[in-house]
């Protein structure tokens, strides 16, 4: 379980997450929904330890993490897709793939991890050889997903995982983060604008607005308010 007690992100002046607490089941997907500035982002990367926390706490497993480092927290299974798709576009496909599994150091054979890429995702075995730069969008998600779940990492954080994608991809892509979650005892954590789409996969939702929590509920609740949440909270009616 991931465990956010009262965490505080600010930039100088700028508080960019309000005292947010919030849990993320293992074997479920729990959607983060707000507007751009919202502070997704933001409390994503306070997660990761990418961006300190002000103050606060973050557990996973009981285990506080706040004052861990950004790669001590990836080696004890917090993984980090960040909106933009931040990859090594000079590098080949294969070889962001070795650079992710030997940046967290896990247990298991590579070999075996990257067989099954290929086997999720074959467009990257054809172009394994490929700079990574020369991939799609929609490719360039597939690795960057690919990246950080390979290892099979307990916590997965997903920020925009659709953003700019057809909506064949993202079909793809959200069908392999369902199948991802329900694989093990993994907790997905996911931000999306689109309260509609993140809808569709999680289990749970905490809606944000400037950087606070307005509303938090199951599936069912969340759907059955979508209108209004678009309206108040989302600034967008899809």
């Amino acid at each position: 379980m991931l465990e956010v007690r009262n965490l505080q992100v600010s930039y100088g002046a700028i508080e960019a997450v309000r005292d947010v607490s919030l849990s993320a089941r293992s074997g479920h997907i729990t959607a983060l929904i707000g507007a751009n500035g919202a502070g997704k982002s933001s409390l994503m990367r306070a997660i990761s330890g990418v961006t300190p926390a002000t103050s606060g706490q973050i557990l996973v497993n009981g285990r506080d993490i706040t004052r861990l480092k950004p790669h001590e927290r990836a080696r004890v299974g917090v993984a980090h897709a960040m909106e933009g798709r931040r990859i090594l576009h000079q590098h080949t496909v294969e070889e962001n793939l070795v650079t992710a599994w030997h940046f967290r150091k896990p247990p298991g054979s590579f070999k075996q991890a990257l067989e099954k890429v290929y086997s999720n995702f074959p467009v990257l075995a054809e172009r394994r050889r490929a700079k990574a730069g020369t991939l799609s969008g929609g490719q360039q998600q597939m690795l960057i997903l690919s990246m950080a779940t390979q290892h099979e990492p307990p916590v997965v954080l997903l920020d925009e995982p659709s953003l700019g994608l057809a909506p064949i991809i993202v079909t793809q892509i959200f069908e392999y983060i369902k199948a991802y979650s329900a694989e093990g005892n993994r907790v997905v954590l996911l931000s999306e604008q689109m309260a509609t789409l993140a809808l569709k996969v999680a289990d749970y939702g905490y809606v944000l607005k400037h950087g606070q929590v307005v509303f938090d509920g199951d599936r069912k609740q969340l759907n059955d308010g979508v209108a209004d949440l678009s309206s108040a909270y989302l600034g967008t009616t899809g």
